[in-house]
């Protein structure tokens, strides 16, 4: 058996990088920005008002000086004149200051009659515009790599940029093993389950940032895992599910070399998930989960989601581990790595009662894998421990 670090670094050397391709930018947000962008305009790209209010000259406001409104500057359709001594811009926020003005006294600060103001109230030294160019220049930069976010999408269609090369999204298909396994909505026989892992899986996946196919469940025979194979032959990375412990119907292993696949490893010293194997079938990576459910969940957030941000060339591809006090005492671990669900609160982190691999029911409460290391000896409430959000 080997060590969690031990088997992230050899399925890290299963992946690389995939290529990229560009995109619409309506179709870009949650990718991964592949090359750097920049911006091909100034914004604003004139001296606009951050209010609404009159456009004047700075060096004549002042409380009571009076001004003649010659006309108005709204948004996209400018004052087209030069303001002169004494005289006012009707403006509205975001339009464009007019030649001549350089101070926008907000409205509520004056009092208009027919084309006639008067400054009321003290209008203080704020000029109430936005210089050309204060949010971004041309040139300004957005770099790669990053996962775009709503708030990049916005910044770069104001940086007028409709297309973005981002890194191509990993496929990976899910093949879930055996016959006591149907879909969800089906009608499962006396001594059949319902395949939740693949679901789940899919969903942990995708929300990193790959396309996840689900194929049907592969009994267990030979010729079934066989054509599941077959299906799965144009993916970046193939995850089985169930299949690869050792019993008589754990066939995934014997399949998969006899179908080439060239093994790393195999049995990794951890709990859940210690008969975890992988490997490469051509040029397609594989990964054979364990059938315990929650076993399938946490190796997907410890391995195949840092595999999926390796694939997409994120520089951070594995989460950080953080720390947090426990608010209730922890038995002594055992000879393997522990990652237990876990609680995490304001007040510090708790092990959810029972550990059982089954029990999907206790990982949808936990919002926390608690680090255990080997041997890890009893904890008393308070000490800090580490944790891997989740």
């Amino acid at each position: 058996m080997i060590t969690v670090e031990e088997a992230r670094a050899l399925l890290f050397d299963l992946v690389a990088p995939l290529d990229t391709e560009i995109v619409p930018l309506h179709e870009a947000a949650g990718r991964i920005l592949a090359e750097d962008v920049r911006a091909t305009r100034d914004q604003p790209p004139f001296a606009a008002s951050s209010m609404d209010g009159y456009a004047v000259k700075a060096t004549e406001v002042e409380l009571h000086a009076m001004f003649k409104v010659i006309g108005e500057s709204a948004a996209g359709q400018r004052f087209d004149d030069k303001v002169g001594p004494g005289q006012a811009v009707r403006i509205f926020t975001g339009a464009p200051v007019p030649e001549g003005a350089d101070f926008v006294v907000i409205q509520e600060d004056t009092d208009r009659r027919g084309d006639l103001i008067t400054i009321t109230d003290d209008p203080g030294s704020k000029t109430n515009i936005r210089p050309a160019g204060i949010d971004f220049a041309v040139g300004t930069r957005i770099a790669a790599p990053r996962r775009l976010r709503p708030e990049d999408i916005a910044l770069m269609a104001a940086m007028n940029l409709p297309l973005v090369r981002v890194t191509r999204k990993p496929e990976i298909a899910l093949i879930s093993t055996g016959d006591e396994l149907v879909m969800p909505g089906e009608t499962p026989g006396p001594d059949q389950i319902i395949a939740s892992n693949t679901f789940g899986l899919k969903a942990l996946l995708e929300d990193v940032g790959a396309h996840v196919r689900i194929l049907p469940i592969a009994q267990d025979t030979v010729g079934s895992l066989e054509t599941a194979f077959g299906l799965a032959q144009d993916a970046d990375l193939v995850v089985t599910i169930g299949g690869a412990s050792v019993g008589d119907y754990d066939l995934v292993a014997d399949v998969s070399e006899s179908l080439g696949m060239e093994r790393a490893f195999y049995k990794i010293r951890m709990r859940p998930g210690k008969p975890l194997m992988a490997g490469r079938m051509g040029d397609t990576a594989m990964v054979g989960l364990p059938g315990n459910p929650v076993s399938a969940m946490v190796c997907g957030y410890l391995f195949l989601a840092p595999m999926v941000r390796h694939m997409l060339g994120q520089e951070q591809a594995l989460t950080p581990f953080r720390r947090a006090r426990l608010t209730a005492p922890l038995g002594k671990n055992g000879p393997r790595e522990h990652y237990m669900r876990a609680v995490l609160d304001e007040n510090g982190i708790r092990a959810c009662d029972d550990q059982d691999s089954s029990l999907l029911s206790v990982l949808a409460q936990a919002n926390a894998l608690l680090v255990r290391d080997p041997h890890d000896p009893e904890r008393p409430a308070g000490d800090e421990v580490q944790y891997l959000p989740i």
